[in-house]
């Protein structure tokens, strides 16, 4: 037992009694004692290391090595940590073919195991390591469903690759493949792009789902400030991990779950960083999953609501100029969290996984100023509202998703000849044939949850489209998803 700061009493072992007291639990004790605990350790908390590490994508490489910093903080703090993994799906491996109808739901199955093990094992709490598009909304759903203390660790993002003194990026190489098609660029020059585009481990390093969810963790207070940002090489990672050890330990001193976290507000906080980083549109997707697994009404009306007040002010690729480690490079998330909180536009008061809430951790970090050119003042934006906006009409009367932060002013009107596509591989087969012409509008359909099945995102077919240069001329429409 312990005592939280006011003096209510607290059991820092709910749940891994039934696995380690009384002589009934001989048979429980003598399988952990197999893998390495013994009498020391049956009065500790039991924190489960859930781990998306795999060797099928560069964005979850580095949790291998950071699962091991994060048992240590685990044992520092006084608890016991016993390391599981689960599965992923490489979205930018499995795009533009039948694999992708696997990534969406990919999400469920992780967020399924890891509630399985956590309850089957008897965990008081666990520590989320992901680095790919779905392990991230995943350990967070599994976060909010368990509602035990439970804290985020991210992989880091990959560093831009480097061709004739050009940054490159996953999406290069699928504009690439847009160019080529049409011969812009020769073989040679293709494969040179593909060599040098994903220099190492990490997450793809612009604004896409990965670094937005990342980001978003940040802003609901599930991850510790400020370590959304670092690439996934930089050792500062190694005592991410540790401090995250320590953290989920003392959440459960202090009494503190998920859902005294993952409130109304902080839901909005995440939306508020979307908007402001022009983030994913995945992003829709995932915190209204997230919201409904923490139990807090969350509505497509909450994001444009939002987006309306919050303008978007980083200067991030896919649709700018940066990638997250110039985020990195001039103070990280932080930055934007606190001018957003200068702003009025983010709420100070809503609680985080160290027991403080998000103006304390912003005061205490005290981030610099937007840097003018990475991120811009509030005051000065790239657009006046959100990076996302939810659109309604007779296409679609439930609403959709746009990301605006990708298109100039002069985009957000868009009159054309539609062009409708029984799902995307005809569609990918006219763009490569060059048989898109401006003023075209791309009608991708049957591509959705049932439909498809599977919702599958299209990176392909926009990079190849603007790979084809029509990145300016055309619009794309589908039931399928995009970053």
């Amino acid at each position: 037992m312990s005592t939280t700061p006011d003096g209510t009493p607290v059991d820092i072992k709910p749940r891994s009694r039934d696995v380690t007291d009384g002589p009934q639990k001989a048979p429980a004790r003598a399988m952990l004692r197999a893998v390495g605990l013994g009498d020391g350790d049956w009065d500790k908390p039991q924190i489960g290391i859930a781990s998306a590490w795999n060797e099928v994508t560069p964005c979850n490489m580095t949790l291998r090595k950071l699962a091991q910093f994060a048992k240590v903080g685990v044992q520092q703090a006084g608890g016991v940590a016993l390391e599981f993994g689960t599965i992923t799906v490489s979205d930018g491996i499995s795009m533009g073919h039948e694999g992708m109808r696997a990534s969406l739901v990919s999400r469920e199955v992780i967020t399924d195991s890891v509630e399985t093990v956590v309850h089957a094992e008897r965990f008081d709490g666990f520590i989320g390591l992901a680095g790919c598009d779905k392990s991230i909304p995943s350990m967070l759903m599994a976060a909010a469903r368990l509602n035990l203390p439970s804290v985020f660790v991210y992989n880091g993002s990959i560093m831009p690759g480097q061709l004739h003194g050009k940054a490159l990026d996953i999406t290069s190489v699928f504009e690439a493949v847009g160019a080529h098609a049409l011969g812009t660029i020769d073989d040679a020059e293709l494969k040179a792009i593909e060599e040098h585009a994903c220099p190492g481990e990490g997450a793809c390093g612009g604004m896409f789902t990965a670094n937005t969810m990342s980001s978003i963790a940040e802003a609901l207070g599930m991850s510790l400030l400020g370590t959304a940002s670092p690439p996934a090489i930089d050792p500062r990672r190694e005592d991410d991990a540790r401090r995250a050890g320590e953290t989920v330990v003392n959440m459960l001193r202090l009494g503190l779950r998920p859902r005294d976290i993952m409130t109304k507000k902080a839901f909005e906080n995440a939306i508020a960083i979307t908007n402001a980083l022009g983030g994913s549109t995945n992003a829709v997707l995932h915190l209204l999953a997230i919201a409904h697994e923490a139990g807090v009404e969350l509505s497509l009306d909450d994001f444009n609501r939002i987006a309306a007040k919050v303008p978007h002010f980083a200067d991030l690729k896919p649709g700018g100029k940066y990638h997250m480690s110039d985020v990195d490079r001039i103070g990280g998330v932080p930055v934007v969290l606190k001018a957003l909180l200068d702003a009025g536009l983010l709420h100070g008061d809503v609680m985080t996984v160290n027991g403080k809430t998000m103006a304390e951790n912003l005061a205490e970090i005290n981030p610099p100023a937007p840097d003018g050119d990475v991120i811009h003042p509030v005051s000065k934006p790239i657009h006046a509202e959100g990076g996302i906006n939810v659109l309604t009409g007779s296409l679609a009367p439930k609403g959709s998703v746009v990301k605006v932060a990708g298109l100039s002013h002069d985009q957000m009107h868009f009159e054309g000849n539609a062009r409708v596509f029984d799902g995307e591989d005809g569609a990918m087969a006219e763009i490569l044939a060059d048989k898109i012409k401006p003023g075209d509008v791309l009608v991708i359909r049957y591509e959705g949850p049932k439909g498809g099945p599977g919702m599958r995102e299209m990176l392909a077919i926009t990079g190849a489209l603007k790979g084809a240069g029509r990145g300016h001329d055309c619009a794309l429409i589908t039931d399928g998803r995009f970053s």
